[in-house]
C-alpha cells in the first residue's frame, strides 16, 4: 500500500473551496492501493487531520509526519491546492526538491499559467488567440481613458494571478474602473484588463490518461450572472451543459487548441482551459492546473461524460506521478 499525501487548503481565498475537493479526493481514492492522508497546509501550519480531527504536524525536512511515536513519509503527494501555494508552482519545486512524486505540472508550468499575462504571451506567437488587453502593477498610475481607448467596454478588470473568480468585476462605464481595479488588487499586485468577448464560454479539460493526453468532453458555460463569477461557478448561479451546444468542427477546433496548448508547455496533470467563441474563432482566457474536484466541478462533470469514474481520474493521477 502506497502512502498518498492529499494537500489541500492553502493561502488563498480559495483555500474553503480547496479543502472540499481535497476531501472529495480522500473519499473516492482507491482504498485498495492508497492509504489516503488529509494535508491541510496554512501560513499558520501544516498538519495531517486524520478521522478525529487530531492534528499532527508536518515536518518540513523531509514532509513526514509522527503519528503516536511512527514516522510516516510519502509516496507520492495528490495536489488539490488551488491558487498558491499549490498551483503557482511553490508546492511542486518543494517536492521536487524532496524528490517526492506530486500529481501536478511541475514548478515552471505552475507559475507559467497561474500568471495569466504571462501565459498568454507565450502562447500567442504560436497563434492562440487572446482578448485585447491591458497591465498594470499595484502602484502604477492609473489612466482610465487609456485603458478604454486600448481595451474598449464594458471590459473585465482581473487579479493576475488568482482563481475561482475572487476580484473580478465587469466594468460598463469609465467611472466604474478605479473601484474595479481597487478590488481586484485586494487579490494581488498586479491587474490584467481585458476587452469584453461577446461569445459561448466553453471549458476544456485535457488529461493525460494511461499514457495518452486526450481532451475530455467539452462544457459550455450559461452563467445567470453578467458572467461565470463566484455564485456562478459554486452557488448554481449557472448551467454548465456537457457535452456543450456547439457542431463537431467547433468541438475538434476548440479540442485542438487546449490539446496544443497542453503539449507546447509541457504540462502533465490536470489542465482545464477557458475560451470565449466569437463568431466561430476561440480565444483563450487562461488555464487551470489545479482545476476543482468537487462533485460539482467541471473535470469530474466531464470524466463521467467520457465514461471515466473519480477513482479511476484519482488514480490515473497518482500512477502517472509515479
Amino acid at each position: 500500500m502506497k502512502n498518498i499525501a492529499i494537500i489541500m487548503g492553502g493561502y488563498s481565498s480559495e483555500y474553503k473551496i480547496s479543502l472540499i475537493s481535497g476531501n472529495v479526493v480522500y473519499k473516492f481514492l482507491d482504498k485498495t492501493k492508497y492509504n489516503g492522508y488529509c494535508v491541510h497546509i496554512f501560513k499558520e501550519k501544516w498538519v495531517y487531520v486524520d478521522a478525529d480531527n487530531n492534528e499532527f504536524p508536518i515536518d518540513k525536512n523531509d514532509f513526514s509526519i509522527n503519528v503516536n511515536g511512527t514516522k510516516i513519509v510519502f509516496d507520492c503527494v495528490f495536489n488539490a491546492i488551488h491558487g498558491t501555494p499549490g498551483e503557482d508552482g511553490l508546492m511542486q519545486a518543494y517536492f521536487e526538491l524532496l524528490e517526492i512524486p506530486q500529481t501536478s505540472c511541475n514548478y515552471y508550468q505552475a507559475a507559467l499559467t497561474f500568471n495569466k499575462r504571462d501565459f498568454l504571451s507565450v502562447l500567442k506567437p504560436y497563434g492562440i488567440k487572446s482578448a485585447t488587453s491591458y497591465y498594470l502593477n499595484k502602484g502604477d498610475v492609473i489612466k482610465t481613458s487609456e485603458i478604454v481607448n486600448t481595451v474598449g467596454l464594458p471590459c473585465f478588470v482581473k487579479p493576475n494571478k488568482g482563481g475561482s473568480s475572487f476580484g473580478i468585476s465587469k466594468v460598463k462605464t469609465e467611472a466604474e474602473l478605479p473601484i474595479a481595479i481597487e478590488f481586484a488588487y485586494q487579490e494581488d499586485n498586479e491587474i490584467i484588463i481585458e476587452s469584453f468577448l461577446d461569445g459561448m464560454e466553453v471549458t476544456v479539460g485535457v488529461i493525460n490518461y494511461k499514457g495518452e493526453i486526450i481532451v475530455l468532453p467539452i462544457t459550455e458555460i450559461v452563467s445567470e450572472n453578467d458572467f461565470f463569477d463566484y455564485e456562478a461557478k459554486y452557488q448554481g448561479k449557472s448551467q454548465e451543459i456537457t457535452p456543450a451546444r456547439i457542431s463537431d468542427e467547433m468541438t475538434k477546433k476548440v479540442g485542438e487548441i487546449a490539446k496544443r496548448a497542453y503539449e507546447l508547455l509541457k504540462m502533465k496533470g490536470f489542465s482545464r482551459t477557458e475560451f470565449i467563441i466569437v463568431n466561430d474563432e476561440p480565444f483563450m482566457l487562461e488555464m487551470n492546473t489545479v482545476p476543482g474536484l468537487t462533485p460539482e466541478s467541471l473535470i469530474p462533470q466531464q470524466a463521467e461524460a467520457a465514461g471515466i469514474s473519480l477513482t479511476d481520474l484519482f488514480s490515473n493521477s497518482i500512477e502517472l506521478a509515479f
